[in-house]
């Protein structure tokens, strides 16, 4: 799904009126009854509803989620800042359809009367229909009065569109002067504050798209932006009948060091649970032992150590790397390797010798840092996770510099070096060779801890696995589901006892989740009730 500015948005209205003929009247419609909808599937508790409307379409769109919920058998109240009076075009129209009496409160020594105060106090949830995607910050006057009281409120608000007070523009985390938010509804398509702000103050609160009329055709952007949920090509297709084992790839784990044997069983359990046809993790021998038994259905193959338990330089014989390599599709390299001199040789040449599409994490990412003239794809599937100190090694940066402007280094580290790019982090960043980048919405902090990594490696070398004619889709979707996992693992345990292992136990339920669900949302940040 297309990421868009505010413009583009306005642009994508305007297409689906004059080129397609769905009157924005229609479209308004259908906004505010996907908001009442929302409301009253997730938020089913709330009888009392106070609706906060301003003078634009925004309040438009909360005119017809008011008339919608008073319809379902809600006590609904609307707020409205100014008067009828001002209203114009489609929100004027809107306004004479509700059929409820408004509470007026034009200036802010308005919002101080006792009926607003008490209206405000009884409200069991309100909706924020301020001001939306149009609007360009800071809030003043009553807008920026009634943002303080309903901030020091506890009643859950469900923001239109964008929370008020949000440049819909901003790639910023956290703004300062927005109305807090329980949960987002927008329409048509993701804006940068969707999958950049923290908008809800929380991973797990939800932020939804829903279609209102446009058709595809109309949503276009330059961004080259997109949002990375799995693909209807990608890991929700389901298998062919005939499917055997070869059909979806064999994956060599290379990882392990003495003393970090979790870090290669991680990930090689990670590949197997994401779909991989065979895997088989090559490790030194000393914790051969110990990889093996995290699961049964691991191969494992041993590889001759140093002094120091590390992968030896000796592995690189022609006779012991072509049983390494023969008949596998993926590698995934690096977690647990350590850094020693000899583990870097062996990197090195690895890469050097075969030209399989290879996963790169952790360990084999600060090697690589030494030697940046061995980073590129050159016709081979690359693909690096750096978190951001592994990426300001990578980019020769520090770790300030990379966070200050995370999507232009990606975007330019990927096309430079023509691989594919997963910068971790908040909104982890997929950058792929031809400059797009998809932004994941999926996870929680929970995952900030030590494993999560390993995992994410597994996982991304099985996707691409099963699907080396659809990379990017496959990188994408292994990102998202890795996440997801985490969040439906959250949903059963707190996120401070969460382990990296837990999301490999909830990626069954990841791959059957569909982000669309049945009331025709687009769920982009946490789960339905």
């Amino acid at each position: 799904m297309k990421i868009l500015t505010a413009d583009e948005m306005r642009a994508c209205d305007r297409a689906t009126v004059e080129r397609y003929g769905v009157s924005s009247l229609t479209l308004m419609e259908h906004a505010g009854q996907a908001v009442a909808c929302f409301v009253l599937r997730e938020f089913a508790e709330a009888k009392r509803i106070t609706v906060l409307c301003g003078k634009g379409n925004n309040g438009g769109d909360g005119f017809v989620a008011a008339r919608a919920l008073r319809q379902a058998g809600r006590e609904v109240r609307v707020l409205l800042l100014g008067f009828a009076a001002d209203l114009k075009g489609d929100a004027a129209a809107m306004y004479e359809q509700m059929e409820i009496v408004p509470m007026l409160a034009p200036d802010e020594v308005s919002l101080s009367s006792e009926p607003v105060a008490a209206l405000l106090r009884e409200s069991e949830l309100f909706l924020d229909a301020v001001v939306g995607t149009g609007f360009k910050p800071p809030l003043r006057g009553v807008a920026a009065a009634l943002r303080d009281r309903i901030n020091a409120l506890t009643a859950p608000v469900v923001a239109v569109d964008v929370p008020s007070g949000w440049d819909a523009d901003s790639r910023e985390y956290q703004v300062e002067g927005a109305y807090r938010a329980d949960a987002v509804v927008t329409f048509t398509a993701p804006k940068l504050a969707h999958v950049c702000g923290n908008l809800t103050n929380s991973a797990y609160k939800p932020i939804v798209v829903a279609p209102i009329g446009s058709p595809e055709e109309a949503i276009e952007s330059n961004l080259r932006l997109t949002w990375a949920g799995a693909s209807k090509k990608v890991a929700e297709a389901p298998r062919p009948a005939e499917s055997n084992k070869g059909k979806y790839g064999h994956v060599l784990v290379i990882a392990g060091s003495y003393g970090k044997s979790g870090a290669a069983a991680m990930s090689s359990l990670a590949a197997l649970r994401a779909g991989a046809g065979l895997v088989t993790a090559a490790v030194p021998q000393p914790i051969l032992e110990s990889v093996a038994r995290i699961t049964p259905e691991l191969m494992t193959l041993p590889l001759r150590a140093g002094g120091h338990g590390e992968i030896s330089s000796s592995n690189l014989d022609r006779e012991a790397l072509h049983e390494l390599l023969e008949k596998k599709t993926v590698l995934a390299i690096g977690p647990g390797l350590g850094q020693h001199p000899e583990t870097e040789k062996f990197l090195l040449s690895l890469l050097d010798a075969t030209d399989l599409p290879v996963i790169l994490d952790a360990d084999a990412l600060n090697m690589l840092a030494r030697h940046r003239e061995k980073i590129t794809g050159g016709g081979r599937v690359m693909v690096l996770t750096p978190h951001p100190g592994e990426m300001a090694r990578l980019a020769g940066l520090s770790i300030q510099e990379v966070q200050a402007n995370r999507e232009a280094l990606a975007r330019d580290f990927a096309a430079k070096h023509q691989v594919t790019l997963v910068l971790k982090g908040w909104r982890t960043l997929i950058a792929h060779p031809d400059k797009c980048i998809a932004i994941n919405t999926t996870g929680n902090p929970g995952m900030a801890k030590g494993g999560s990594g390993d995992i994410l490696t597994g996982i991304l070398a099985a996707m691409v696995a099963q699907y080396p004619q659809t990379v990017a889709e496959a990188v994408n979707a292994g990102v998202y589901l890795h996440g997801l996992a985490a969040d439906l693992a959250v949903r059963e345990q707190d996120e401070h006892t969460l382990l990296a292992t837990d999301t490999v136990a909830h990626l069954s339920r990841a791959f059957r989740f569909r982000a669309e669900d049945k009331g025709g949302y687009l769920w982009i940040q946490g789960l339905p009730q």
